[in-house]
Parts: structure tokens; C-alpha cells; sequence
């Protein structure tokens, strides 16, 4: 019976299966094919040059850098995490920074440690956190508007770059600043203040001890026709001091501060200077519903890291952060602060951080704060 399979090659003696490779007379393969029926991936990869060559090299190291990305923070945090305050122990800021550094150890898992670095209204927390190695471990929790977007505005050179050197992780809350008076006087509204100001000798003094509360008072200033001459202070107390004995007419301060001295019965707020009433302020009138239309000075606070920090570590802090914010016992702690919670996204909180350069150069242009 005559078999189907092929016969034996001439050129290859025994063999009864003929090979699909390609050969000689005798049957061998040649020696210039070989790299083109083993590896043809390779023959291809030889033909398209040192370029292909390049690319391929190229997406095996982004390749490894997401994997490495995506390990890293699945690991996150591998050790404690350090919180840095622009401000001195027991000040507004550091109450703020410690009650999230707190509520963030118990999510993460690590401890959060608390370092306050002030100086330079801010700037030298700011330049700590910037030149920071860039792995979550040492992030900014701060007033984001008037500590970094103000920053080109209150120095002619600084050591970093607050537009490139920070990666945005999330926004955390609203605070508004307020004007308020000596809660003896008979003034009760802006309107009265206004008119009282331009009865007295130089339109009166009024104190402020940050540049958020400078802005604050020259925006009223500037919008009112006033001429009314700013004081400078180091700290509150001070300035308090001196509205009940009468030297000024009134102060400008964050809702925080003013809020507890008019629980105290020393002064009575009159406006908030965002565009919406503050919620623990429900009853006072923004500047805009005092009649100053485009009056909106609203500073924000949010969570900062080092540029080049991890997309998936950024995003995995944001999230932390967010649930706190959102938290009941979160939301009672921004109620007690006077605070308005402003939860958001890394996309947003970058937008918002881009945007407000401009808008806090303008705001320092109008109060006539010259760069040092």
C-alpha cells in the first residue's frame, strides 16, 4: 500500500518528512535565513535601525516606570508621613493642619507627623516642601492662596518656582475674611461704616496682621473711595486691643479669628468678603450684597506635594483627604473653624492653583504690596 506522507529529501538521506524551511539543494537551511525564520521579530527589529531601537527601549522603560508607579503606591505609605505648617505652633494654621495630620494617620495606617516651619509669611515651608524628595512622604497642608498664589507678589526672587514645583493632591475648605468693628459702636452695616470713615480726620485707621486681611480692607478701600490708612500688626490681641480703646476704626481678619471675639461680645461682623455667606456666618451679608458688586476675595485651602510625585499616590492622598472633609466629624470641626468645606479632585485643585496666580497678583497690585 503507497503511502500519503512525502518521500525522503535527495539532499537528506532517512528523512521522510519533508521540511517547510527553507534550503539548499542539500536539504540545510542557509545561514542568512536563520535569523529570519527563528526570530523574525529580530530581523525586523535589525532592518528598522538604531530608531526602533530607541522606541522599543522607550516603551519598556514606561512600561517599568507605571509598574514601578502602581507598586509604589500600592505600598503607600511605606513609612510615617510629614505635614508641614507655614505657620507657628498653636496658631490657626497649625489647629487646621493638626486635625487633618491626624485623621490621615488613622486612614493611612502611619503616623503623620507635624512640622512647623514659619517664616517669610510662608515661604520657607513652601521652599522645604518643593525641594522635597517627591514620594508622598512630606506634603503641604496650607491656605494655598495666600501663602503660595501671593508668593510672586511678595518677593522679587524666591528659591523654587510655586508654579512648577508643586503637584496638586486635592482642595480642602473656603475660609472668608471679615471687617468688623468695636461692638459698642452704633455701626451696623458697611454702609454705616462707609459713612462713618469719611467723617473722621484722614478717614481712619483700621489694623490687619496677614496679607490676605490687608487685601481684605484696600479692596473695601479702593471700591468705597476711601483713604483710610492700614496699620500694620504682628499679632491679633493687639489689634483688638486697639479697636476697643478706639485708635482704630475697624479690622480686617479671617472669620476664625473674628467669629470668637464676636461670640465674646467684642466686636460685631459686618460683612465676609466671599461671594457667598459663610456657613457659620449665615446671618452676615457678603461685601457684593453690601453693594460692592465685584467684590470676591474667597482664600482656599488645599493639600500640596513635590512636582513628579506619583499620579497614584496623588491620587490615593486625595481621596484620604476628601473623605475627611466630608466626614460628620470633619464637617463639625470646619463648622467650629468657620471654615466652608471645599472637597475637590487633583485636576481641579491644579486649576483652581493655576488660576489664582493671576487673580492674587491683581489683588496685591490693589493693595499696593510692593515685593521685597
Amino acid at each position: 500500500m503507497l503511502s500519503s506522507r512525502p518521500t525522503s529529501s535527495p539532499g537528506c538521506p532517512g528523512r521522510r518528512r519533508r521540511c517547510w524551511r527553507a534550503r539548499t539543494g542539500c536539504g540545510r537551511r542557509r545561514g542568512s535565513q536563520r535569523g529570519v525564520e527563528w526570530w523574525p521579530w529580530r530581523f525586523r527589529l535589525m532592518r528598522g535601525g538604531s530608531g526602533m531601537i530607541k522606541t522599543f527601549a522607550a516603551l519598556a522603560a514606561l512600561a517599568l516606570s507605571a509598574w514601578l508607579q502602581g507598586a509604589a503606591a500600592q505600598d503607600y505609605p511605606a513609612r510615617e508621613i510629614r505635614a508641614i505648617c507655614n505657620y507657628a505652633a498653636g496658631s490657626g494654621a497649625d489647629l487646621i493642619v493638626r486635625f487633618y495630620s491626624d485623621q490621615l494617620s488613622r486612614l493611612a495606617g502611619k503616623p503623620v507627623i507635624v512640622e512647623n516651619k514659619p517664616g517669610a509669611q510662608g515661604m520657607v515651608a513652601n521652599e522645604f516642601v518643593a525641594k522635597s524628595r517627591p514620594d508622598g512622604l512630606t506634603i503641604l497642608i496650607t491656605p494655598v492662596s495666600s501663602t503660595v498664589n501671593l508668593a510672586p507678589s511678595l518677593f522679587r526672587q524666591l528659591s523654587y518656582d510655586p508654579q512648577k514645583d508643586f503637584a496638586a493632591v486635592t482642595t480642602l475648605a473656603t475660609v472668608s475674611f471679615t471687617l468688623a468693628v468695636d461692638a459698642k459702636k452704633p455701626i451696623h452695616s458697611i454702609q454705616e461704616l462707609v459713612a462713618h470713615l469719611k467723617a473722621q480726620p484722614r478717614q481712619g485707621f483700621y489694623g490687619a496682621t496677614s496679607n490676605a486681611g490687608v487685601i481684605s480692607g484696600e479692596l473695601f478701600k479702593s471700591m468705597a473711595g476711601l483713604g483710610t490708612t492700614y496699620v500694620p500688626y504682628k499679632a491679633n490681641p493687639n489689634a483688638l486691643a486697639d479697636l476697643l480703646a478706639g485708635q482704630l476704626d475697624f479690622i480686617a481678619f479671617d472669620s476664625t479669628w473674628t467669629l470668637a471675639q464676636q461670640r465674646n461680645g467684642f466686636v460685631r461682623i459686618l460683612a465676609v468678603t466671599t461671594a457667598r455667606r459663610s456657613g457659620a456666618l449665615p446671618e452676615v451679608p457678603t461685601m457684593q450684597e453690601a453693594g460692592f458688586k465685584d467684590y470676591d476675595m474667597t482664600p482656599w485651602w488645599g493639600v500640596l506635594a513635590p512636582a513628579g510625585t506619583p499620579r497614584p499616590v496623588i491620587d490615593k492622598l486625595a481621596g484620604w483627604f476628601n473623605q475627611i472633609t466630608s466626614s460628620e466629624e470633619g464637617r463639625q470641626f470646619l463648622a467650629r473653624s468657620a471654615f466652608d468645606p471645599f472637597p475637590g479632585t487633583p485636576e481641579s485643585a491644579a486649576r483652581l492653583l493655576n488660576a489664582d496666580f493671576e487673580r492674587w497678583a491683581r489683588y496685591a497690585r490693589m493693595a499696593k504690596i510692593e515685593p521685597q
